[in-house]
């Protein structure tokens, strides 16, 4: 068995992976730039190592340097999500030195890390695939020549990266040009690599992922379906398991290809097959995450399987500890993830120090999170601060028990989009299921938000409590009796300050 990781990575999935290690007894250890030395998975580690080389340093994409850490000190290597999570060169650097990484081989991660490739792999797998370019596009003309084939809308996407970077819906011929010339610097930027890729843009699709398990002796087993069609900007906000929009009969058949797919490639460790899923229930593979995913938590709390253990135990050269048969998929589980952005600003980034942090607590919550109140959400970093999950017997219960823990959930000094997913359970689509990814700019209503906040009592409650203690002050010096116990003004503004932060 493993003894110590390392968790090349930062916030909460370091936060999640750390406390798994403690479960099994495993010792850690934690990386850190300059920005992040008062992080919290710097000081729940039990070794940590800083990694700038200045304090204007704040790069986690130092593969040579932190490999000779886990040398130094003896350590498998977890890399979580993002960053180096999916960089063969690094998955390879760690094969050739000796040192374990905990997640599929080099190659695999090679193979379905070049998105076009993937597609290629997949379909000789036996997966239908969204109609587009198993190359690069050339040009301009190419891209036009392509999309007369396929037909309009198109979408544009980086060969080398996923998060919806690099990404450009094409509905004309008039927006190749503009849209090409961004999808491919957005590409470079993000992954350094510009390379663009297109697929046939699929209408009101619904973002749907399977989440599969396999160790190095081709057992393979799925742990069944997350819905992910609510997003902005091409990247997620909410999700849940199991989809209200998938039947019975499209799951078993999805689940059974996915599968298949994987044990044909030799694949092993956690990884999520994402698929595109039409009006119609016809389902498309679209890429491969060979990694664990940030909404895995709504997978663990419906199966009861805690996947970052399974990945050690798999790493370590252990068969998996369970067959198809063994895993009882129960109720219903939501992830809303918790940005510093501001939803009524469009979703922009709000930096700073929280200076207020009151995490909700309860039955079927789990909440997954390395911010405390004095942390500083920083610009350099991803603004995602926190994943609120609840699970429920039944889809109605875990979006009551959500409701309830947003409502329970406090965090001051910076814009979150708690609000935003207040909004959302209370929206009559959501509620029944009636959602695909065009949900937050064709069925949620934004201007909710705009209105909320413009009919903000607050002020009105301060102001007013203020003119009662005045008041009140006054009375007193004034009084010759003990004043009469009752139901004072102040009392009765507070309850509609409580009234209003429950709205």
């Amino acid at each position: 068995m493993i003894k110590k990781i390392l968790v090349a990575n930062r916030g909460e999935i370091a936060m999640r992976i750390f406390r798994t290690c403690r479960v099994m007894n495993i010792s850690t250890v934690a990386v850190y730039t300059h920005v992040d030395r008062g992080a919290l998975h710097v000081r729940y580690a039990e070794e940590a190592y800083c990694i700038s080389n200045s304090p204007e340093d704040t790069s986690y994409l130092k593969p040579e340097l932190i490999l000779s850490i886990a040398k130094k000190t003896g350590a498998a290597i977890h890399p979580g999500y993002g960053f180096l999570s999916e960089n063969a060169d690094f998955a390879r650097r760690c094969e050739e030195e000796g040192v374990i990484f905990i997640g599929p081989s080099a190659d695999i991660i090679s193979k379905m890390g070049i998105k076009t490739e993937a597609r290629k792999i997949m379909r000789e797998a036996g997966l239908p695939i969204v109609p587009g370019t198993e190359t690069p596009v050339q040009g301009i003309d190419e891209v036009k020549k392509v999309a007369n084939e396929v037909g309009y809308p198109i979408m544009l996407k980086a060969l080398a990266g996923g998060g919806g970077k690099g990404m450009r819906l094409v509905r004309t011929e008039e927006e190749v040009e503009t849209a090409l010339r961004l999808s491919q610097s957005e590409a470079g930027t993000s992954f350094g690599n510009d390379a663009v890729y297109i697929e046939k843009y699929i209408e009101n699709p619904h973002h749907i992922e399977v989440q599969i398990m396999g160790d190095k002796y081709g057992n393979v087993v799925h742990l069944y379906e997350r819905e992910c069609s609510i997003q902005r900007r091409n990247q997620k906000v909410i999700e849940e398991s199991p989809s209200p929009f998938v039947k019975e009969e499209t799951r078993k058949k999805m689940l059974k290809v996915a599968v298949e797919a994987c044990k044909k490639i030799g694949y092993y460790s956690a990884g999520t097959l994402e698929f595109m899923m039409d009006k119609d229930q016809n389902f498309y593979f679209l890429e491969m995450n060979t990694r664990l995913q940030v909404e895995h938590p709504v997978t663990e709390e419906c199966t009861g399987v805690d996947l970052v253990r399974d990945m050690i135990t798999v790493a370590a050269g252990n068969p998996l500890p369970y067959k198809q048969d063994d895993i009882q998929f129960s109720g219903a589980a939501i992830e809303c993830r918790i940005y510093a952005e501001d939803p009524e600003n469009n979703f922009m980034p709000s930096p700073g120090v929280i200076t207020v942090r009151e995490a909700p607590e309860g039955r079927n919550l789990r909440l997954d999170s390395a911010a405390y109140a004095g942390f500083e959400v920083s610009l350099h970093y991803d603004p995602m601060i926190a994943k609120l999950c609840c699970w429920g017997r039944t889809r109605a219960s875990a979006i009551s028990n959500m409701a309830r823990a947003l409502r329970e959930y406090k965090i001051l000094g910076i814009k979150t989009t708690i609000p935003f997913h207040q909004r959302v359970l209370k929206n009559a689509a959501f509620l029944k299921g009636e959602y695909d990814t065009t949900f937050i700019d064709t069925r949620f209503d934004k201007e909710d938000l705009k209105r909320r906040q413009n009919t903000d009592p607050t002020v009105a409650v301060i102001a007013a409590a203020v003119r009662h203690y005045e008041r009140e002050k006054e009375a007193a010096s004034r009084a010759t009796t003990l004043p009469v116990v009752g139901e004072s003004l102040w009392k009765y503004y507070g309850k509609l300050q409580m009234t209003a932060n429950n709205y």
